[in-house]
């Protein structure tokens, strides 16, 4: 008899989930505040489908180079000069589909079956799952309100050098609690991993959109160090599926190898788009500006629903919210709110398989219009223990 693999037999991504269920009531003629999807309500910038739409009337839309177009792969070396005032080789730069394909590269390229992997708990979820699907073994470092929802010294020091992993993966802006760590907390970790014999892999998906500091990047730092980013977030380009790394020039032929076979090359049509995105800054800041909004709207009305308690929304587009007045159990407390108030948010339980039953997780990239609707109904309908 067939059966699945054990690699098959990894956990759902219920945030994907939610939308789902979210998306059918919305075809049935529900109105629903759709907070469940770390997705940017706009399209694409102007400039982006401008150009796409050039792509598509004169290019051949075929396959491009594993490593990226040359072209995209010098312009993303130069935003981060422009950028972080950090010179990075254009050989340094690996365009990938999505960052999704770009840490099954990296976890390919540096990693052997059965090795060990720490990361955040909460974290994001396909982190863990992606490890597992690839015969990986994640170790969590549990974070929240007590260390202020980043991993301390000790708790690296330990999963270095008792529990044997042979890489750290962290986010910053992070994935669910929008925390942006200290510079000089990443570097030092940077350097921890370099002189450990340890990779530092660092998801730098949400740069850009950090709210009340600046940051620099931790591409570059040493030869050790992988940056994984994305158009999908910033730059309003998720269904795009385009994204890159930043690698040490020593990593960059495996990385191309393992992309040829596994993806060939990267969607021709997202690279050529993509080329334009850092053009589009003036448009992309007006987004951002009303992410900035949504955030204190929503962290107002929270409070006044009685949810007085939340990681810092510090950057990305998401508020982490203790729910444990309401409910111990937060996937059920996700049905219930999607039922009662028509309002989609992704149950903590994705991110967190212990303390995340207390917990949930509000997005507030969509419509101003929405997150206001949102709120209002909060307040009009007491949120009740369940």
């Amino acid at each position: 008899m067939v059966v699945l693999s054990n690699r098959g037999k990894i956990s759902p991504f219920l945030a994907m989930d939610v939308m789902r269920e979210a998306r059918a009531k919305t075809r049935a003629g529900e109105q629903i505040c759709h907070m469940e999807v770390g997705q940017p309500g706009t399209p694409a910038p102007r400039l982006v489908r401008e150009r796409a739409k050039k792509a598509i009337d004169e290019d051949l839309i075929g396959y491009t180079e594993g490593l990226g177009m040359p072209a995209l792969r010098e312009r993303i070396a130069l935003h981060y000069k422009e950028s972080y005032a950090t010179n990075i080789a254009p050989e340094q730069v690996v365009i990938t589909t999505g960052s999704s394909a770009g840490f099954i590269l990296a976890f390919l390229a540096t990693l052997d079956a059965g090795d060990k992997v720490a990361i955040t708990s909460p974290g994001y979820p396909c982190y863990r799952e992606i490890l597992r699907a690839l015969d990986l073994e994640p170790v969590f470092l549990t974070i929240g309100f007590e260390n202020q929802w980043c991993p301390l010294q000790s708790q690296i020091d330990n999963a270095v050098q008792n529990e044997g992993v042979k890489a750290i993966l962290l986010a910053s802006p992070s994935n669910p609690t929008g925390v942006v760590m200290e510079d000089e907390i990443i570097a030092n970790l940077s350097h921890y991993c370099h002189a450990n014999g340890v990779w530092c892999l660092i998801d730098e998906i949400y740069h850009g959109l950090i709210y009340d500091k600046s940051v620099k990047t931790a591409a570059g730092l040493n030869e050790a160090t992988i940056v994984l980013n994305s158009f999908s977030k910033y730059y309003s380009m998720t269904g795009w599926r385009i994204g890159w790394m930043i690698v040490p020039k020593g990593l960059v032929r495996a990385l191309e190898k393992l992309n040829q076979h596994l993806f060939i090359s990267a969607p021709a049509l997202s690279q050529t788009a993509a080329l334009a995105a850092f053009d589009a800054r003036e448009e992309l800041e007006a987004i951002k500006a009303g992410y900035a909004r949504n955030r204190d709207i929503l962290v107002n009305g929270l409070l006044e629903a009685g949810i007085k308690r939340c990681a810092p929304a510090d950057g990305a587009f998401y508020v982490y919210s203790d729910m444990s007045a309401f409910t111990e159990n937060s996937l059920d407390f996700s049905k219930h709110l999607l039922e009662t108030h028509g309002i989609a948010a992704c149950p903590g339980i994705d991110f967190d398989g212990k303390d995340g039953k207390y917990m949930m997780r509000f997005s507030y990239a969509g419509p101003e219009a929405e997150i206001i609707q949102a709120v209002e109904r909060l307040k009009a309908r007491p949120l009740r223990a369940i």
